[in-house]
């Protein structure tokens, strides 16, 4: 199941940037095979990483998600080509997926792919008012 989408990469980069890394033909436009491909290259390699943590396809695709395959698609489109900050894109996605995978880091998701309820919340209990009218003896 792919993470992001060929409008977020647009989005995020701009569409002169995807007909540079896409267009093989010179038809001036993005090439949807091309995108497609590595966005389902991205979200592959995401789901090595997520595998280890989560039942695939996650029920809920938490936001973080999008960005990081975005950066992980991207840096597959430049091939050998990357720049030195598309480079360093990548590896922080890949850093936080093995973050993930490792159990450093949550999604917010369960072990399926829902999202996660907390059952360990705070339960505050109080002993009543001090300062009552019904427990001053004449002061107020």
């Amino acid at each position: 199941m792919p993470y992001c989408t060929k409008q977020d990469l647009i989005d995020r980069f701009g569409q002169d940037e995807l007909i540079d890394l896409t267009d093989r033909s010179n038809a001036g436009a993005i090439d949807d095979n091309v995108v497609s491909q590595a966005i389902n290259d991205a979200s592959a390699e995401m789901d090595g990483y997520l595998a280890s943590r989560y039942s695939l396809p996650l029920a809920t695709v938490p936001q973080t998600l999008k960005p990081l395959c975005c950066n992980i698609a991207r840096y597959k489109l430049y091939d050998e080509q990357a720049s030195e900050q598309v480079t360093k894109r990548y590896d922080a996605a890949i850093k936080f997926l093995f973050s993930v995978s490792k159990g450093e880091i949550s999604l917010g998701v369960d072990s399926l792919g829902a999202k996660a309820t907390s059952t360990d919340l705070a339960d505050i209990q109080s002993a009543g008012s001090l300062f009552a009218r019904s427990k001053s003896t004449g002061f107020i």
